[in-house]
């Protein structure tokens, strides 16, 4: 992963910079010899701009997919084959973002620089990382999608006037969104499943772009999604990853964010933001017409009554199609005469004061039910299946430091977070590690003399490659863990178990330990499934897995990007990972609204 060249003739000598080159020099250099380079198509010239361990991003822009290429040969080979059609020009440091400057990346000291370029169809932007003892050369290279121009951001000086607002003699603004958002006359051109934080932003944004969309939810409100979970949960991570696009918090709220709030934000953004929400709405299915592009779907409303939308996209933001509640067949689960629940439907821990309760897992959401029943005096006690990652909220603000230190603007960080290719990340991740370790050894070590199973992610990455995996496996102490240490929540292991019993759960030794109540913490089934079931298994197959790493170039499996099925996009994630990926959602299908690129995407060739 260092950054190490050997010599290659076609690399200029160090000497062609002058000592008093500024670092904005530095890069202004390189920017304009990448121009000349890519408009000549020479590719000798490009290679001498790159050690050869480097790594190029594109997101969107001249691939119009997430297109990640490492090593020198591979960057140089992609770069022409996809850059030259687009004719790329005006690259230039961008002056009203953060400035270039001198930081460590992955363990690497970098010049960071981020700079602005245009195609004949859309503006871009991107980050460039330059060795600072190899300045003329290129580490790490990151293309963006910014605004397309046909479609252009209606923010800054392109801001509505709002004239039309006005009422003189007319109808209200309230009067026509009430008409807007009966769709009696046409169907929307996108129709988008699910009314959490992904789906309205994903709506504010299509709607910013002149796109006519529609956000179906099946609860009452925007936000119940959030509303209607259980009662202590709030996020584990500090509200300065966590704004939506274009709507900040209020600089009064708190550092961590309740459930409550977050789905009341949610509501108030989707109102402020003019989206067209049906709620008690609930998507039933749809089919595909191959001959008309379009989607004939189904949705049936509060009455019980259906409405069939032809439309030419859907997007599934229900957390890219969340499955149904998994429920393990764990021996003797049937005789057990206590109540048995799925984490899914646990709200409070009110009604179990006194009693015991067991929770079979110990991620997450397994953790805060643990502690969530602690706090009403309940004695709970977790079942461990499998080993987790663990860490304190403390430890892992290592890995949003860029947004948590406050000095560079949210747009900046947003950029700079997803310019990295897989490799950099993972040794990002891993190095923060090593540190994590460090700041939780006391914590950690307790939980091993407790007999907790513990990991450090998949090649040693940690909690954010758990995620990427597989969305589960880890948690993020807020307290249950220190709870753990000391014995006040309980733990044992799947393998010390026989069965459940009528009173509890028999353990290998011929104890029973008692229950009342069962939770089982296990996650949901795989979206394949429930994907198969809305638009049929023929569509399910041809789109294949959704989330985990592609083995083929470790993106995650069909997000926020083109799926095999045309029309049929997946969005998910955190608050952090909505704000980024909906306007990428966004521009990908008003791009195609506007007629600049049409399906399917062109391939570029494997490295």
């Amino acid at each position: 992963m260092a950054v190490k060249e050997r010599e290659n003739p076609n690399v200029r000598s160090t000497t062609a910079l002058k000592s008093t080159a500024t670092d904005n020099d530095i890069a202004t250099i390189w920017l304009t010899s990448f121009e000349k380079a890519i408009n000549a198509g020479d590719r000798a010239a490009l290679e001498g701009l790159f050690v050869e361990d480097s790594h190029w991003r594109d997101l969107f822009i001249f691939t119009w997919t997430i297109t990640p290429r490492n090593g020198r040969n591979a960057v140089v080979s992609a770069l022409l084959e996809s850059l030259t059609p687009v004719r790329p020009r005006n690259f230039s440091v961008t002056q009203t973002r953060t400035k270039p400057r001198r930081v460590t990346r992955a363990g690497e000291k970098v010049i960071e620089t981020i700079y602005e370029f245009e195609t004949d169809y859309a503006r871009g932007e991107g980050v460039l990382r330059q060795p600072v003892d190899r300045p003329e050369m290129a580490w790490m290279f990151s293309t963006s999608l910014y605004e397309l121009k046909s479609a252009e951001w209606p923010v800054g000086g392109n801001r509505p006037s709002g004239k039309h607002d006005r009422l003189f003699g007319g109808e209200t603004k309230a009067q026509r969104r009430a008409k807007e958002l009966e769709y009696a006359d046409r169907d929307p051109a996108v129709l988008i499943v699910g009314g959490g934080h992904n789906g309205v932003q994903t709506g504010a944004l299509l709607r910013m772009l002149g796109v006519d969309t529609l956000v179906v939810e099946r609860l009452p409100r925007v936000g119940d999604v959030w509303r209607r979970r259980y009662d202590s949960l709030a996020l584990h991570n500090k509200i300065h990853l966590n704004h939506f696009p274009f709507m900040k918090y209020p600089e009064t709220w708190p550092i961590f964010l309740t459930k409550d709030a977050l789905g009341d934000w949610t509501e108030a953004y989707a109102n402020a933001m003019d989206v067209n929400v049906w709620n008690s709405t609930e998507f039933v299915g749809a089919d595909w017409h191959e001959g008309g592009k379009v989607w004939e779907a189904r949705v049936r409303r509060t009455d019980g009554s259906e409405r069939v939308l032809r439309v030419r996209h859907i997007v599934f933001a229900n957390g890219g199609i969340v499955g149904r509640p998994k429920y393990p067949d764990f021996p003797g689960l049937k005789d057990f005469k206590g109540e048995f629940i799925h984490s899914h439907d646990y709200v409070s821990g009110e009604r179990w004061r006194g009693k015991k309760v067991l929770i079979i897992g110990v991620g997450n959401t397994a953790h805060d039910i643990a502690q969530d029943l602690h706090g009403y005096d309940a004695k709970a006690t977790m079942i461990q299946r499998g080993s987790i990652t663990v860490f304190s909220v403390e430890a892992v603000t290592l890995n949003h430091a860029l947004y948590y230190n406050q000095d560079t603007p949210l747009e900046d960080c947003d950029l700079i977070a997803t310019s990295p290719c897989y490799p950099v990340a993972l040794k990002g991740y891993q190095l923060n590690v090593q540190k994590m370790l460090e700041i939780d050894k006391e914590l950690l070590d307790g939980l091993r003399a407790r007999g907790m199973k513990l990991d450090i992610g998949e090649d040693g990455g940690g909690h954010q490659m758990k995620i990427r995996k597989q969305h589960g496996g880890y948690y993020l102490n807020v307290g249950c863990s220190d709870l753990l240490v000391s014995g006040e929540v309980g733990l044992v292991q799947m393998e010390d178990t026989e069965r459940f019993v009528e009173n509890g759960l028999l353990m290998r030794n011929g104890t029973v330990l008692e229950a009342d109540l069962v939770i089982t913490a296990t996650g949901y089934e795989p979206p394949i499934r429930e994907l198969g079931r809305l638009v049929g298994e023929q569509v399910a197959e041809k789109v294949g897995p959704i989330w985990g790493l592609d083995p083929k170039d470790n993106e995650l499996q069909n997000m926020y990007k083109p799926t095999a099925q045309q029309g049929l996009w997946f969005v998910a994630g955190g608050f952090a990972q909505a704000r980024v990926w909906t306007r990428y959602i966004a521009l990908q299908i008003a791009a195609r609204e506007n007629g600049v690129v049409s399906d399917p995407i062109p391939a570029l060739r494997a490295n």
